[in-house]
């Protein structure tokens, strides 16, 4: 069994939602979890605020951010089991952030300790 990260994409980080709509969110997103959980398949997982935030450049010049301006944003992940990115995928297609047009959930297997893929 392998694990996957589901790297839940933000589109227009402008947009702020209500305190409403994001505890609307926060329980659907709990809920999501919580049926990988049932299953067997949910490993961990964390959201990503956006205070105390820095981006480190190639020049290594330090900047505050991300900030809401950018096109994309990453707004969390989770680490699943899965027997392959078809399955991790499937999880994917059920998470709450893809009710936003043009947000992703971008699964990525996670390299094992060991140095193997």
């Amino acid at each position: 069994m392998n694990e996957y990260a589901l790297i839940m994409r933000h589109q227009d980080g402008s947009k702020i939602a209500s305190p409403e709509q994001m505890q609307i969110w926060m329980k659907q997103t709990m809920d999501w979890i919580n049926s990988i959980s049932a299953k067997g398949k949910f490993v961990s997982g964390t959201g990503l605020p956006f205070d105390e935030a820095r981006v480190v450049h190639s020049n290594k010049t330090v900047t505050n951010g991300p900030f809401g301006d950018i096109k994309e944003t990453i707004g969390g992940f989770i680490t699943v089991r899965a027997i392959s990115a078809e399955e991790a995928a499937a999880f994917a297609k059920s998470c709450p952030v893809l009710q936003g047009e043009g947000n992703t959930v971008e699964v990525r297997k996670i390299a094992k300790n060991d140095g193997t893929h």
